[in-house]
């Protein structure tokens, strides 16, 4: 079963910005999406790393 979606609003640095929009247009995905799999990602490092 697909997460559903809920909006938020936060405030990015504009360096990063800039940089992460190049990087989802590099990977063919909208911002918004771009930023969920990073995201994604991140968090399952995280949990991985974390002990049991």
């Amino acid at each position: 079963m697909k997460p559903g979606k809920i909006s938020v609003s936060v405030t990015l640095d504009e360096d990063l910005l800039q940089k992460l929009r190049k990087l989802a247009d590099a990977d063919s995905r909208s911002l918004s999406q771009y930023i969920n799999v990073i995201l994604r990602e991140h968090l399952n490092s995280v949990n991985k790393s974390e002990p049991q």
